[in-house]
């Protein structure tokens, strides 16, 4: 990453930080995964956490570059913050560069709805609807939409098995966790059938 890459992201983590009282009690600890298609490592996916009474606020950040042999071919930045109240989704705020479409998406929760302002303008998804960011198993239990383009998710999401959940639609992937209900790894299929893997770092 080059030093304003580096400067930038620095400044939205202050930022964030800033804008939010100090910490009532300890945060999570931070989770951080390589990720890898078909076998290859192509980035890196961390979540950082600010908790203060009910509220917690989970810091996303991914960075990826796919390659045709040494060429970069498809890079990908996402950076949200997601504020969750009393165990209920609040909050977010996410940008994203995927090979330089640029979007922001915001949500905020109300009182039966969930309105999402997105690059396709504005819509409204359904009271105790999440975006679908993993880390967070509470997520599952309404609507899912993308916080990378704020469009409502064709899904349908089973618990498996302790620790194991299944997403499939218009995506296809598996989420594992620990018996703490912390996120601990995640395999999938892209678009182009590849297979994507998350493994904790």
């Amino acid at each position: 990453m080059d030093d304003v890459a580096a400067l930038s992201r620095r400044g939205f983590l202050l930022g964030l930080a800033a804008a939010l009282p100090a910490p009532a009690f300890a945060a999570p600890a931070p989770l951080a995964f390589t990720a890898y298609r078909n076998g290859a490592k192509i980035g890196e996916h961390r979540v950082t956490f600010i908790a203060e009474g009910g509220e917690r606020t989970a810091v996303v950040e991914a960075d990826m570059v796919v390659k045709l042999g040494p060429v970069p071919v498809f890079r990908y930045r996402h950076e949200a913050s997601e504020r969750w109240r009393a165990g209920r989704f609040a909050q977010l705020r996410a940008f994203t560069n995927g090979n330089g479409q640029k979007q922001r998406v915001s949500a905020e929760a109300l009182a039966d709805a969930v309105a999402i302002e997105a690059p396709s303008g504005r819509r409204t998804a359904p009271a105790g609807a999440s975006p679908l960011s993993h880390w967070n198993t509470a997520a599952f239990a309404g609507p899912l939409f993308n916080p990378t383009d704020g469009k409502l998710l064709r899904v349908t999401v089973r618990r498996m098995s302790p620790g194991h959940w299944a997403i499939r639609g218009e995506a296809e992937i598996d989420d594992f966790y620990d018996e703490a209900g912390t996120w601990r790894a995640l395999t999938g299929r892209l678009w182009d059938g590849s297979k994507i893997e998350y493994r904790r770092t």
